[in-house]
C-alpha cells in the first residue's frame, strides 16, 4: 500500500468516523436518527469499525444511538428498514438487554415469511418512501436485508435465516449478473422479464461485492457453501478488476469510464476483496488488488473527516445516462463503506 501506513489508516479512519458521528440532525444523508438503510450502512460500520479496533467510544456510540432509535425498528417493515439490525446482536452481546435480541428475531422471521417476493422468490425492494417498486429485485437488497439475516443466522444458530440468506444471495446473482462481463446490473424487473436501464451501476456491485464474503462468514458453520456462490462471487470480483480505472477507483457506471469516478463504490468494492482473502474465498494475491483502492479513498478524506465523491440516493434510473447525472455530497453510506474499507485494511495490517 506504498507510503499509507497503519497509523496514517487509523489517523483517517478516527476522522472519518469522529464527522459522520456529529449531530447532522436533518440532513438526510448523515442523520443517524431515523429507521432506514442510510443510518443502517453506518451503524453497521461503526460495528465493524470498533470489531477492527478496539476503540470503545465506538461501541459506546452504538449503544447510545440503540436506545435513542430501537423504539422505531418495529415500525413499518420494508427491506431498506431492515439494514440497522444487522448489528443488534452485536449490541445484545455487549448489553445484555435481550430486547435487541426479540427486536432482531421478529425482523428475521418478517423477513423469512412474510416479505414481498417477486415471482422467482426474490425478495422484492421495498422502501421506507411512499413509492413501490413492484416484481424489482435490486442489488442493494442484499446488503440491506440478506446481510441483517445472515447475522440473526449466525449469532442465534438460525439454520432456517441461514438458508434463505443463501438462497437469497443466489437468486440475486441469477437475476443480476450479465454473463458476458460477470459483473451485476443494477435491477431487474421480473414482470417485464428485463434489466430496466440495464446499468452496470457500481455501487450495486459493491453492495453484493462485499456482503457476499459477510453472509459467507455467517452462514458457512450453519449449512454447507455451495460452489455456485463462491464461483460468483470469484467471478464477480474479477468482472469487476477489468473496469478498474488507473486511480484505483471506478467510475459510476463500471462500463463508462468517462462518468466520474465514484468513491463510495469504489470503497466498498475493495472492502469486499479484503474481506474476501481474510476469509479465504479469495486467494491471498487478490489483496494486492486493494492497494490503489485505498489510497484513492483515503485521499478522498478531507481535513473534518468528510468523505468526498459520494453519489446520493439512487433508485434504478430510467437511463445509464442518469447516473451520471446523480449530485455527490457527504452521506453515511459513503463514510461508512470508506470506513468498512479502512477497517479491513487495518485488519490485514494487524494479521
Amino acid at each position: 500500500m506504498g507510503t499509507i501506513t497503519n497509523h496514517s489508516l487509523r489517523e483517517t479512519a478516527g476522522r472519518i468516523f469522529e464527522y459522520m458521528t456529529k449531530d447532522h440532525a436533518g440532513d438526510w444523508g448523515l442523520d443517524f436518527d431515523h429507521w432506514d438503510w442510510v443510518p443502517g450502512v453506518g451503524v453497521i460500520a461503526i460495528r465493524d469499525y470498533y470489531e477492527s479496533t478496539g476503540r470503545s467510544d465506538a461501541m459506546r456510540f452504538l449503544v447510545r444511538w440503540a436506545e435513542k432509535n430501537r423504539g422505531k425498528a418495529g415500525g413499518r417493515r420494508v427491506i431498506n428498514a431492515m439494514a440497522p439490525f444487522a448489528v443488534f446482536p452485536a449490541l445484545h452481546r455487549h448489553t445484555s438487554d435481550v430486547l435487541y435480541r426479540d427486536l432482531a428475531l421478529a425482523a428475521g422471521e418478517w423477513l423469512l415469511r412474510e416479505a414481498p417476493r417477486t415471482r422467482e422468490g426474490a425478495l422484492e425492494h421495498t422502501v421506507t418512501e411512499a413509492v413501490q417498486f413492484a416484481e424489482q429485485v435490486w442489488a442493494d437488497t442484499v446488503f440491506m436485508a440478506v446481510l441483517p439475516l445472515s447475522e440473526l443466522a449466525k449469532s442465534y444458530g438460525n439454520r432456517a435465516f441461514a438458508e434463505e440468506a443463501l438462497r437469497q444471495l443466489l437468486l440475486h446473482y441469477r437475476l443480476l449478473r450479465d454473463e458476458a462481463s460477470a459483473v451485476l446490473f443494477h435491477g431487474w424487473n421480473c414482470a417485464a422479464g428485463n434489466h430496466m436501464s440495464a446499468a452496470r451501476w457500481t455501487r450495486a456491485n459493491a453492495w453484493i461485492a462485499l456482503a457476499t464474503p459477510m453472509i459467507l462468514d455467517n452462514v458457512r458453520d450453519l449449512i454447507p457453501i455451495p460452489a455456485e456462490a463462491l464461483d460468483s462471487f470469484r467471478r464477480l470480483i474479477d468482472g469487476l478488476l477489468a473496469f478498474a480505472l488507473p486511480s484505483g477507483l471506478w467510475a459510476t457506471v463500471l462500463d463508462h469510464s468517462d462518468f466520474y469516478p465514484e468513491t463510495s463504490g469504489s470503497a466498498g468494492i475493495a472492502a469486499g476483496i479484503l474481506r474476501g482473502v481474510r476469509s479465504g474465498w479469495l486467494e491471498p494475491s487478490m489483496r494486492a488488488h486493494a492497494g490503489k483502492t485505498i489510497a484513492a479513498v483515503t485521499a478522498a478524506v478531507d481535513d473534518r473527516g468528510e468523505v468526498r465523491g459520494v453519489s446520493g440516493g439512487t433508485p434504478v434510473l430510467d437511463s445509464v445516462e442518469a447516473y451520471n447525472a446523480i449530485p455527490q455530497y457527504p452521506t453515511l453510506y459513503g463514510q461508512g463503506l470508506a470506513l468498512m474499507l479502512i477497517s479491513e485494511a487495518l485488519r490485514g495490517e494487524r494479521e
